[in-house]
């Protein structure tokens, strides 16, 4: 078996990138004719072609996106790896969260809480769709992914998942719905209009079948899949909201919002994801820890 040449996959890269010889040659002070011979040298040693000419510029071949998609996670976990093993004790490190975008921002924060404001911890956030996070949290571009959606593994799954907090689900309505609270869930459920999660989400499920079980068709005013706009929702009394109180905390504490009813057969779960890594984040395993401890 050939031995991968870094050098040539560096190059291959910076063609990948500027999609053409000239270019990337000028960028690499080479020869166009020295960076071709190499990177003619690589597809050798893979067995594929990389690039195929389209006009005066260079576009990949099915073979040159994986590769590409390799090389990339290749100089990131080398580019972790040397920024792991050379920072000092007092060094700022980098702790980079991926969060799913309907995920509640009171519970990103309290996960995060104690690491925020440290001098030497500076803290990259970023929200987006499970599939985008995972992608990024296995090219090393993430330490941590936090979701209340635990991702699908078997046994060559790279993911190791992280229970967090499993935290009630409460009927919350404005301060005008307070007396609610002393009528019965069913008939409340039954005659009030309500803001819910939509349908492919876990909390929509678990309702739907508490919804069952008292036999009762639920009035539905309006559903959303972001726990920020069903708090708003809630907020603008456009029904009661089924939402984790963590999401509302602010608003109960201030009286704005009010618990109608615990419900109690439902909880709503939020996990951290990492990856199996020889050197981890060190802040992930503090912010675990507490997690864990709370």
């Amino acid at each position: 078996m050939s031995i991968l040449n870094l050098h040539h996959l560096r190059l291959f890269r910076a063609v990948a990138r500027d999609g053409t010889l000239t270019g990337a040659a000028r960028g690499l002070n080479l020869s166009q004719s020295a960076l071709s011979t190499q990177i003619k040298a690589l597809e050798a040693a893979l067995g594929h072609d990389l690039f195929e000419r389209r006009g005066r510029g260079l576009v990949l071949t099915e073979a040159g996106r994986i590769a590409l998609d390799h090389a990339e996670a290749i100089f990131r976990a080398a580019e972790d790896l040397t920024a792991t093993l050379r920072q000092g004790a007092t060094a700022r490190r980098a702790l980079r969260v991926g969060a799913l975008a309907t995920l509640s921002r009171n519970f990103q924060i309290g996960f995060l809480e104690p690491v925020l404001g440290r001098a030497d911890v500076e803290v990259v956030l970023r929200s987006g769709a499970q599939a985008e996070l995972l992608r990024a949290l296995e090219a090393l571009a993430l330490d941590v992914v936090l979701t209340n959606l635990v991702p699908a593994r078997d046994a060559a799954s790279p993911y190791r998942v992280h229970a967090l907090s499993e935290q009630p689900v409460s009927l919350i309505g404005t301060a005008a719905h307070a007396a609610l609270a002393a009528r019965p869930l069913a008939e409340v459920l039954a005659t009030e209009p309500l803001v819910l999660p939509t349908p492919e989400s876990a909390l929509r499920a678990g309702f739907d079948a508490l919804a069952d079980r008292l036999a009762v068709s639920p009035r539905l005013a309006a559903e959303a899949d972001d726990m920020a706009m069903l708090r708003l929702l809630a907020r603008a009394a456009a029904g009661l909201a089924v939402l984790p109180p963590i999401v509302v905390r602010d608003e109960l504490a201030a009286g704005t919002l009010v618990e109608i009813h615990r419900l109690d057969d439902i909880t709503e779960g939020f996990y951290a994801v990492t990856l199996h890594r020889r050197f981890p984040n060190p802040l992930v395993g503090e912010l675990l820890d507490v997690a864990r401890g709370a």
